[in-house]
């Protein structure tokens, strides 16, 4: 049997919500196997949905600037939260995004290397470290780009820890605005039903049928019991089947349609999604509580 660590129990329950307990039983049962221990939480029934797997751990921001039909979305990250309301560090990112839109690189390396102020974006990088106190570096970027008959939306959230991006064929403006408001709150993972992998919807349905065998439901009717959570999962990421962020009668694709408009594609970066921050003391925290 493995031995579970505080830590690696405080990293389910960050990824789960779950309980202490349901945690360090999950990760008994899979050999400290972590995703799968998400999944045998998933298929009790202790969870839906692994709801904080994306979670928030690096500081830094995100930002979007349009240049006629290009658009480039980037994340720059650093160390503390105070730095991002820093006048040379917002100014990094605003430089950052220029050069990129400007000259296009394929790869973050290619990115690091563009001409910058005197120097290239790394000089630019490392001068800014050096200046601000804190390790400061270009984690990811993309360029996208859209005919003269589509429109880019663009939204950010908290002065830049939620950078979106949507292009959508249309000339209405306002419509890819809504709309990357919407992937901002709600967070979709794909644009429509197929774009989703077909590993992810297997993976699904064997969750949703384990759980369902789990609460005992009749054999003859746990396949219709299982599409129906599996397309109800599958809505909750799906951008044109989610509801509407502004008007909740309505799907995000019948809203679109109405606008005589069409979604062609979306960015959603968020500061430090997928990144972890160091561990506190678990157990100093659990006997804190205790106390």
């Amino acid at each position: 049997m493995a031995n579970i660590t505080a830590a690696q129990v405080k990293e389910l329950r960050d990824k789960t919500g779950a309980g202490m307990m349901d945690a360090k039983k999950a990760l008994v049962a899979t050999d400290g196997d972590l995703e799968a221990a998400i999944k045998e939480l998933r298929e009790k029934g202790v969870i839906k949905a692994a709801k904080k797997s994306g979670r928030i751990a690096a500081e830094g921001l995100a930002n979007v600037l349009v240049k006629g039909n290009t658009a480039v979305v980037v994340e720059v990250n650093a160390e503390t939260d105070f730095v991002a309301s820093n006048d040379k560090f917002k100014q990094l990112v605003a430089d950052i995004l220029e050069v990129i839109a400007d000259h296009k690189p394929k790869d973050l390396d290619s990115a690091l290397a563009l001409p910058l102020n005197g120097g290239t974006v790394q000089d630019d990088i490392t001068n800014a470290t050096a200046i601000i106190g804190e390790k400061i570096t270009l984690r990811r970027f993309v360029i996208v780009e859209k005919t003269d008959d589509e429109v880019f939306g663009t939204y950010l959230h908290n002065g830049g820890q939620i950078a979106v991006l949507v292009t959508v064929a249309g000339n209405d403006e306002s419509v890819a605005k809504d709309l990357a408001m919407h992937v901002a709150a709600i967070h979709p993972l794909y644009v429509s039903r197929d774009q989703i992998p077909k590993e992810i919807v297997d993976n699904e349905t064997d969750i949703a049928t384990t759980e369902t065998r789990n609460e005992g439901k009749p054999e003859n009717i746990i396949e219709k019991i299982v599409a129906g959570r599996v397309n109800k999962k599958l809505a909750e990421i799906t951008l044109e089947d989610q509801e509407f962020v502004k008007d909740s009668s309505m799907k995000v694709s019948e809203y679109v349609s109405s606008k005589n408009s069409k979604i062609k594609n979306f960015v959603r970066y968020e500061v430090g999604e997928g990144i972890e921050k160091k561990n506190d003391d678990f157990v100093k925290e659990v006997m804190d509580q205790i106390k």
